[in-house]
C-alpha cells in the first residue's frame, strides 16, 4: 500500500511546483525586461507571454500525445511551468480540445463566456474591495 510519503505520491506535486517556480520567475523578469524595452503603454509582457505560452502548450502536449516526451515531462513544463508562466495558454488549450471533440457550442460558450465573465468578476472584485476601504 502506497503512503502520501512515498516517492511516487510525492513526483507529481515536485515536478509541478518545480515547473511552477521557474514559470512564475521567467513570467516576472520577461515582464520587467519587455517593460523596460518597450515601455509600457501597452501590456507587451502580458502578450508576449500568453502567445509565447500558447505556442509551447501546443508544442509540448503534442509531443506528449505523440510519446516524444514522457508524461512527467509534461508535469513538469505543460501544468508546472506554462501554468504558471500563463493561464492563458490553458484556456487556449481547453478551447482547442472543446473544438476538436466537435463541442463547437460548448467551446465557444467557454472561450467567450471566460473573457467576458472573467471581466465581470474582476469589476466585481474591485467593487467589493472598494467597498472594504
Amino acid at each position: 500500500m502506497e503512503t502520501l510519503y512515498s516517492n511516487q505520491t510525492l513526483v507529481v506535486p515536485v515536478l509541478i511546483s518545480t515547473g511552477a517556480i521557474w514559470g512564475a520567475l521567467s513570467r516576472y523578469f520577461l515582464t520587467i525586461a519587455l517593460a523596460k524595452w518597450l515601455g509600457t503603454r501597452f501590456p507587451y509582457g502580458t502578450f508576449f507571454i500568453n502567445l509565447s505560452g500558447t505556442l509551447l502548450m501546443g508544442f509540448v502536449t503534442t509531443l506528449t500525445l505523440q510519446k516524444v516526451i514522457s508524461p512527467n515531462l509534461q508535469l513538469l513544463l505543460a501544468t508546472g511551468f506554462l501554468g504558471s508562466y500563463t493561464t492563458f495558454s490553458t484556456y487556449a488549450l481547453d478551447t482547442a480540445y472543446l473544438a476538436r471533440s466537435r463541442r463547437h457550442r460548448t467551446a465557444l460558450l467557454y472561450w467567450a463566456g471566460s473573457a467576458v465573465i472573467g471581466g465581470a468578476s474582476l469589476e466585481l472584485g474591485i467593487g467589493l474591495a472598494r467597498l472594504l476601504m
